[in-house]
């Protein structure tokens, strides 16, 4: 296996798998691979996360090969919101926001957030699963929170480390896992391929 400890490729454009990265002191550098992420028929939330996720790593890796870039490990993750057995994206507009939010108002909903690394021919993936109950909120907190601006590129509406953790009156799980990246089981993963001295 060709890697060092020194070099590790994050597929994501998220800045906040960023931020959790550099919180464990992990270098990396990013790329961004294209992969589609529609839901396929029938299949569940884990499921689909963990396919995903999957997707974005073995693209990632592919993405290494086209530009001729050093083949070290390629670490990728997925995170998705789900109510019931409803997957809830990204919101489409400020009205689809509102919508989201008051859905996820006084309920339990859960956020899975699949990480996968992926180095030659070894390519494994690991599961986070979080249960997050929200407060019942009022209209105008809701219209508060989406003014903000917080709510748009975010999965179910909402950031958890801004303004929406004073919504959150609950949490059973992996915090840095809502946020996007799991770093309980992205250690693991680290430690298993040989890339961290902990």
């Amino acid at each position: 296996m060709v890697h060092s400890k020194d070099h590790l490729y994050l597929a994501s454009r998220s800045p906040r798998r960023r931020e959790l990265l550099k919180q464990i002191g992990v270098p990396f550098e990013v790329i961004v691979p294209e992969v589609d992420e529609s839901r396929r028929q029938g299949e569940s939330p884990r499921d689909y996360v963990v396919r995903v996720c999957r997707d974005k790593a073995d693209a990632g890796w592919r993405y290494l090969k086209v530009r001729k870039l050093p083949p070290y490990p390629v670490l990728a993750a997925d995170t998705t919101v789900v109510l019931g057995d409803e997957i809830i994206g990204k919101p489409a507009g400020r009205e689809d926001a509102q919508r989201i939010l008051q859905r996820l108002s006084g309920n339990t909903h859960q956020v899975l957030t699949a990480v996968s690394l992926i180095c030659q021919d070894r390519h494994e993936t690991r599961l986070s699963v979080t249960e997050v109950e929200f407060a019942a909120l009022a209209e105008q907190d809701i219209r508060r929170y989406i003014a903000s601006g917080e709510s748009g590129d975010k999965a179910g509406a909402y950031g958890i480390q801004g303004k929406a953790a004073m919504f959150v009156s609950r949490l059973s799980g992996s915090y840095s896992g809502v946020m996007g990246l799991p770093l309980f089981e992205t250690s693991q993963l680290l430690a298993a391929f040989g890339l961290t001295d902990w």
